[in-house]
């Protein structure tokens, strides 16, 4: 490894195995972690370098005693890691054969948002993240192209201003404060490129005052190391319980910034309780610090009204994100940040030098579209499709995997299936699965504590599926051979 943190080292393992070369650079955040957090920070960024697929099976790692040299921390911590993630499965390890990345380790590409093309041979896939993009309102979205090419003076297709098109920030401030309940100011709503943007830019606004460590949720998901690593800042799993977020372990964390997801937190579905909001944000204030609220699927509530904001309780001490990725597509890459005001114009400079602004074009369709009442229009089509597809796979699990406890089903576009413990091990049924062209995640794949008991439990997104495909789906696991049958 260089200098620079690069390792372009090439090399074979002897038994004919191809060279490797791989960037290290990903784990130098790990350096600049709290020294009681760089176990942890080193564990998590390993795991995610092997579920996002940057090391692939059969890449060799450098020896403890070179990582431990290179990243300037302690051999035993480099060793504990590299034990834990071959406990795990991450990797494997044989005497004097080195460590590597095992040919069992399946990329999670960015789990809640798996941005990894839907794998070839699979018949149905109920992995998380994607919406019903057959529902994307076409004939609605060309109308208002149409209406947009036809009235847009030609100054709007210059630069535009970083922040956003006028014309959306209004129309987008107006809806967040009637359906979400958000302070919304348009002069403090930034228009970015998805919630993946919106995670970055304020990663390097972090950054730049200091802060090296932001907190994510136990489990959560996986893209957040990522998103965070490419801002130089490593992130520090923090346990979930009932309520959301455990405030206590976050305290002794150390950390001044949390993501969070309140609304219908991701994977496990927890709608964060009132107390928990509260105390959540008076965390915040005591330890000077910021809450990061990604309402990814915050519309998409079925027992009743959607969950208010967490942003609107305190909109100084919380920075809100959201996009159309699960409403209209994520192709569209389209969404928003509205953080507290002194950190605005620091956002609004990073944006201006990494992009010079969302297309213009683009953003006056989706303000067109919005102030149309069109998205209003989409979002209740596509609540009544996955209600309907909700139910069905619900039903289908109670017929199919009788015992088969579901959580998470209030809201959102997946839920958490615990099978009894007769379907299990966890690893083998995932295996019989994927064998059977049935792709799905276990909700171990995202995070970092290990149940127990011998139950199966699964993450299965359904709102990609037509009711067809999920009936067909549960049918073929549970005829999937088990050492243990009922």
């Amino acid at each position: 490894m260089t200098s620079s943190g690069t390792n372009t080292r090439s090399e074979a393992d002897g038994q004919g195995r191809e060279p490797v070369s791989t960037a290290w650079e990903l784990l130098l955040p790990v350096a600049s972690a709290p020294a009681r957090g760089r176990g942890r920070a080193l564990q998590s960024a390993l795991r995610e370098a092997v579920r996002s697929g940057r090391l692939a099976p059969g890449t060799r790692l450098p020896s403890s005693r070179e990582l431990a040299a290179d990243l300037r921390v302690s051999r035993g911590l480099v060793t504990e890691a590299y034990e834990q993630l071959t406990a795990e499965s991450y990797l494997r390890s044989g005497r004097g054969a080195g460590t590597w990345v095992s040919g069992s380790a399946r990329a999670a590409a960015g789990g809640a948002r798996d941005l990894a093309p839907r794998a070839l041979g699979v018949r149905v896939d109920f992995r998380p993240g994607t919406p019903d993009l057959s529902l994307f309102p076409r004939s609605a979205w060309a109308a208002a192209h149409r209406s947009v090419l036809g009235r847009l003076p030609h100054r709007a297709l210059g630069y535009p201003d970083p922040r956003g098109l006028p014309e959306l920030r209004n129309a987008l401030a107006a809806l967040l404060t009637r359906r979400r309940g958000v302070v919304a100011d348009p002069e403090r709503l930034l228009i970015c490129s998805g919630v993946a943007q919106a995670t970055t830019l304020l990663g390097f606004v972090l950054h730049g005052r200091g802060m090296r460590t932001v907190g994510v949720e136990d489990p959560g998901s996986p893209e957040h190391a990522a998103l965070f690593a490419s801002a130089g800042m490593a992130t520090a799993p923090v346990p979930l319980d009932d309520e959301g977020l455990a405030v206590e372990p976050l305290v002794r964390s150390g950390v001044r910034a949390v993501v969070t997801t309140p609304a219908h937190q991701f994977p496990t579905g927890v709608a964060y309780s009132a107390a928990r909001r509260s105390r959540l944000l008076e965390w915040a204030r005591e330890a000077d610090g910021l809450v990061v609220e990604d309402d990814y699927d915050g519309d998409f509530r079925y027992d009743r009204a959607p969950v208010g904001a967490l942003q609107g309780l305190d909109p100084e001490r919380v920075a809100y994100t959201g996009s159309v990725s699960k409403s209209l597509a994520p192709g569209l890459r389209l969404g928003w940040l509205i953080a507290p005001a002194d950190m605005t114009g620091e956002l609004v400079d990073r944006k201006r030098t990494m992009d010079l602004g969302n297309p213009a074009l683009d953003q006056a369709v989706l303000a067109g579209f919005v102030t149309s009442g069109g998205y209003d229009r989409q979002l209740r089509r596509c609540q009544r499709a996955y209600r309907e597809r909700r139910d069905v796979l619900t039903r289908a699990l109670a017929e199919h995997f009788p015992g088969t406890e579901v959580s998470g089903i209030a809201a959102g576009l997946h839920i958490i299936a615990r099978l009894p413990e007769r379907w299990g091990p966890e690893e083998e049924f995932a295996a019989r699965a994927a064998d059977a062209g049935i792709a799905v995640r276990l909700l171990r794949d995202y995070g970092t504590r290990r149940p127990a008991d011998g139950c199966v439990r699964l993450v299965l997104g359904y709102a990609h599926l037509a009711p067809a495909d999920i009936l067909r789906g549960v049918r073929t696991l549970a005829a999937c051979p088990r050492q243990n049958p009922c």
